[in-house]
């Protein structure tokens, strides 16, 4: 080949002033560069830098692949075959400097899920059920594939996963309001939790005024443990207990009229307001202000009556409209059910005998001998005083009380009567929906009772809370609290009571992180709005949905006969009134 001379190749360029390839009109549009693209194809962004790949940041496989802003994202130029696309020779991301593949050899593990620690019943990795099961709790069916731990999922297959705060998709509950919102209703006041949680009030332990009705002597055998393969069967025990509102209360009626005091409840509405900040359920307290007088009342069939159940819980019993299908757990059935066994629970308990029992200074308020066929229950009323008032107050501000008591017992040392309350938990089905992470009773109360209780109280802190007000509000010496399970999960018929445990209600308030202070403080909050606006009906409604509370005017003959404004409860639980 002959030799080319420079000459010859500086004739051969362009004459152009430009350099580089030539340039063709065919992929010009009006002189700007253009790549085909198909109509239906989705425009992004021209270079994303920031984006991650598909399989993650440093191509190890990660959360990304479950971002549902990622799933079925088409990149720009994606409908043809992109101009600029560039051949690798070899896939990178198959390449990994670690062997993660699963050997056959077994490991030792406990359940199929193998692993002992935290909550997750996700369907397993991909190679076999249980997957690794590093972090998977005892017995359960999922594991993490590659070691990571994932508590918002438990699993790689996502199904029963934990909830938490990285759950952003998870669906919001909307619950119904206790009570009926009519329009002709004024709201005058809307009080957020957070305010509530700040408030403070230091008050003295109270006075007795007067005392009514009688109590039996608590028996000692159920403080002792089952015997071994034997049940005590919870009997459906027929008596009398009243819980007459306020204002229909003639104690209270007779105190308002010797001007005792400015504020009158009862023990239940009180605990109501006083725990309001651990509320989720919704929930209403009727306020009239009577003269200077204001009296906290409950509606018939009230929310405030029954007894709730996993309130608390991260993931509570679900309505049947949100999924549920087993009609005994609903959350209504579930308070029906457990209204049902506090009130058997408490006269099943004492020794009932009229010669050894424990009289107060007058018979019962509320029993009708001549009206009445079925013997009263063992319980006590105490009307106690407790002084609200403030450095700045020109006149005393005092309320009166009405608490109540259950039984009775000997102290084993001094021999003294000590007063109790009796209380009950249940547990319907611990492997339920809605059960909390609960442990099974049967196997655990003896063995691991602390932690069964300490459940109960993340479960059911409102309910413990109220009831532990209760207790030392009435100056109770002891709070019972037994543990009563269904015979059968699948029947909310019949129940066995497992044991019960006995608590001072202070040191039971303190393991609860429980402020009576801050209680007192939202009762004076609550009273001193309605003390300055006029006389009337007022009521105070829990959010169903949001942890506030509304204040609302209300026409003085709500709620009285022949209206229908209250959510209505099934019957079939005692009620007593």
């Amino acid at each position: 080949m002959a030799p080319i001379s420079l000459a010859d190749v500086v004739s051969a360029l362009p004459s152009e002033e430009s350099w580089g390839p030539s340039t063709t009109s065919d992929t010009l549009v009006d002189g700007v560069p253009y790549a085909a693209y198909s109509k239906g194809d989705k425009l992004g962004r021209m270079a994303d830098w920031t984006s991650e790949g598909k399989d993650g940041r440093d191509g190890r496989g990660g959360r990304q692949q479950y971002n549902r802003n990622y799933r079925d994202q088409q990149v720009y130029g994606a409908g043809t075959s992109s101009l600029f696309a560039v051949q690798v020779a070899e896939d990178e991301s198959s390449f990994s400097v670690v062997d993660n593949t699963r050997t056959s050899t077994k490991t030792r593990g406990f359940g199929r899920g193998g692993g002992t620690i935290f909550r997750g019943r996700g369907r397993g990795g991909r190679d076999q059920r249980g997957g690794r099961g590093t972090f998977q709790r005892v017995g359960g069916r999922g594991g993490q594939q590659n070691g990571y731990y994932d508590n918002n999922r438990g699993a790689r297959g996502g199904r029963g996963r934990r909830f938490g705060w990285k759950d952003y998709d998870k669906p919001q509950r909307n619950r119904d309001s206790s009570v009926n919102i009519k329009p002709d209703w004024q709201m005058l006041e809307e009080i957020d939790f957070n305010r509530l949680a700040k408030l403070n009030l230091e008050t003295s332990a109270g006075e007795d005024i007067d005392t009514y009705g009688f109590l039996y002597y608590y028996d000692r055998s159920y403080d002792k443990p089952p015997v071994k393969n034997t049940e005590r069967k919870l009997n459906v025990v027929d008596r009398i207990a009243y819980n007459v509102t306020t204002s229909s209360d003639p104690i209270i009626q007779e105190l308002a009229e010797k001007d005792e005091a400015t504020i009158f409840a009862t023990d239940n509405i009180l605990s109501m307001l006083m725990c309001a900040p651990r509320s989720v359920y919704s929930w209403d307290i009727v306020i009239t202000r009577h003269g200077n007088k204001i009296y906290l009342d409950k509606r018939d069939n009230s929310s405030l009556d029954m007894v709730s159940v996993n309130e608390n819980a991260a993931d509570a019993p679900l309505e049947a409209s949100e999924g549920n299908k087993e009609t005994i757990n609903f959350p209504t059935a579930l308070a029906l059910e457990a209204t049902f066994i506090n009130h058997n629970f408490a006269n099943q308990t004492v020794m009932e005998s009229e010669t050894s029992k424990y009289d107060m200074s007058h018979d019962n308020p509320f029993y009708n001998p001549s009206e009445e066929t079925e013997p009263l229950a063992s319980k006590a009323y105490k009307y106690r005083r407790f002084d609200l008032s403030l450095e700045k107050d020109e006149d005393p501000l005092h309320l009166i009380v009405r608490t109540e008591l259950d039984a009775v017992v000997k102290n084993n040392i001094s021999g003294e009567d000590q007063f109790l309350t009796l209380k009950a938990l249940n547990e319907f089905d611990h492997k339920a929906q809605g059960s909390g992470g609960a442990l099974d009773w049967r196997t655990k109360l003896t063995s691991q009772r602390g932690a069964v209780v300490a459940t109960e109280m993340k479960n059911n802190s409102c309910k413990l809370a109220r009831w532990t007000v209760q207790s030392i509000l009435a100056k109770a010496d002891v709070m019972k609290l037994g543990f009563v399970s269904r015979a059968s999960p699948k029947s909310n018929e019949r129940h066995v009571i497992l044991g019960v445990v006995g608590y001072d209600p202070r040191k039971f308030a303190e393991q609860m992180n429980l402020n009576l202070s801050n209680g007192w403080g939202i009762v004076r909050t609550i009273v001193d709005m309605c003390l300055k606006m006029a006389e009337g009906k007022y009521v105070l409604v829990k959010d169903p949905n949001k942890p506030l509370l509304r204040l609302y005017q209300v026409p003085a003959n709500t709620f009285e006969e022949g209206e229908e404004d209250g959510e209505v409860i099934p019957e079939g639980v005692e009620e007593d009134e």
